[in-house]
C-alpha cells in the first residue's frame, strides 16, 4: 500500500497572517517564560516573597511622613497611609513592568536567536510577572484598611477597570523599550532614571487635587495620572474625585502608546534575532 504524501507549502506572507493565531498555539510557552521568571526572582532568598511586600511599604512610609507628617498635603479624607498606597499599587506594577520588559529580550537572546515564536510572547509575560508582584502586594492594602477600619464603597467594583488601564500603560511602553533595548543598549541606562524620575513627577505620595487648576490638563499629559486617580478614586470612594478631562487625555495618551507599542514591536520584530 503506497504512502500518503504530504506536501510542505511555503507561502509568502503567511507567518504575518496567522501571527495572532500563533500567540495562542504558543500559550505553553508563555506560561514557562512567566512561571520561570516567578521562580528566578525569588530563589535562594531569605525572605523569598515577602520582597514584593517590603519594597512599597518601605516606600508607603517615607511618603506617608514626608507628605504626610512633614509637608502635612491634604489626604481626601482617608488616612494619609491609605493615600499614598492607593498610588503605589499601580505605580509599582507600572515601574517593575517598564524594568522587566526592557531587558526580556535580551535576557533571552538565546532563545529568540534560535527558535521560531511570537515575540511579543517574551515582554508580556514579564508584565505578567510584574502584575503577580502587583497581586501579592495589595495585601498591603487590605491590612491598612482593617488597620484603619477603612471600608470603600461601591466604588471598589471599577477597580477592575482601572486595572486594565494600569495593564495597557505597563504594556505600551514596556513594548517600546523592548523594542528599543534590542537595537539601543543605552536604554539600559536610561528606564533606571525614567522610572526613578516618573516616581516624583506621578502623583504617588501626594494627591494631584493639588495641582493648581491651570495645569491640571497639563499635568494630564502624564499617562500614570489617569491610572493613579482612577485609582483613588475607586479605593478611597468619598470625596475623592477625578478631573475629568485630564482623566481622558490621559487615557487618550495610554490607548496611543500600546497601539504605537504594539505596532513599533511587530515591525522590528522580525530583525531581533539578528541584531539581538
Amino acid at each position: 500500500m503506497a504512502g500518503t504524501r504530504q506536501h510542505l507549502v511555503i507561502e509568502a506572507g503567511r507567518t504575518e497572517r496567522q501571527y495572532w493565531q500563533d500567540l495562542w498555539k504558543y500559550r505553553e510557552l508563555f506560561y514557562f517564560l512567566a512561571w520561570r521568571d516567578i521562580l528566578v526572582r525569588y530563589k535562594q532568598t531569605a525572605i523569598g516573597i515577602a520582597w514584593a511586600l517590603i519594597r512599597p511599604f518601605l516606600t508607603m512610609v517615607v511618603f506617608t511622613v514626608v507628605f504626610g507628617n512633614l509637608a502635612k498635603l491634604p489626604s481626601q479624607g482617608v488616612p494619609y497611609p491609605i493615600l499614598v498606597f492607593a498610588a503605589m499599587l499601580p505605580w509599582q506594577f507600572f515601574a517593575n513592568a517598564l524594568s522587566e520588559c526592557s531587558n526580556s529580550l535580551i535576557i533571552n537572546a538565546n532563545l529568540i536567536s534560535k527558535v521560531y515564536f511570537p515575540r511579543l510572547i517574551v515582554p508580556t509575560s514579564a508584565v505578567i510577572v510584574s502584575f503577580v508582584d502587583f497581586l501579592i502586594s495589595g495585601m498591603i492594602l487590605l491590612g491598612l484598611m482593617a488597620w484603619y477600619n477603612f471600608v470603600p464603597d461601591w466604588r471598589i467594583l471599577m477597580l477592575p477597570l482601572f486595572i486594565l488601564i494600569a495593564f495597557a500603560a505597563a504594556m505600551g511602553a514596556g513594548l517600546w523599550l523592548a523594542a528599543l533595548n534590542v537595537e539601543y543598549r543605552d536604554f539600559r541606562y536610561i528606564v533606571p532614571f525614567v522610572v526613578q524620575f516618573g516616581l516624583y513627577i506621578s502623583p504617588v505620595g501626594f494627591s494631584s487635587s493639588i495641582i493648581p487648576q491651570q495645569w491640571r490638563l497639563l499635568y494630564s499629559l502624564n499617562p500614570m495620572v489617569a491610572v493613579i486617580d482612577g485609582f483613588r478614586w475607586a479605593i478611597l470612594g468619598g470625596s475623592s474625585q477625578i478631573y475629568l478631562p485630564g482623566f481622558l487625555l490621559s487615557l487618550t495618551l495610554v490607548i496611543l502608546i500600546l497601539v504605537s507599542g504594539i505596532w513599533y514591536f511587530r515591525r522590528m520584530e522580525r530583525t531581533f534575532a539578528d541584531v539581538i
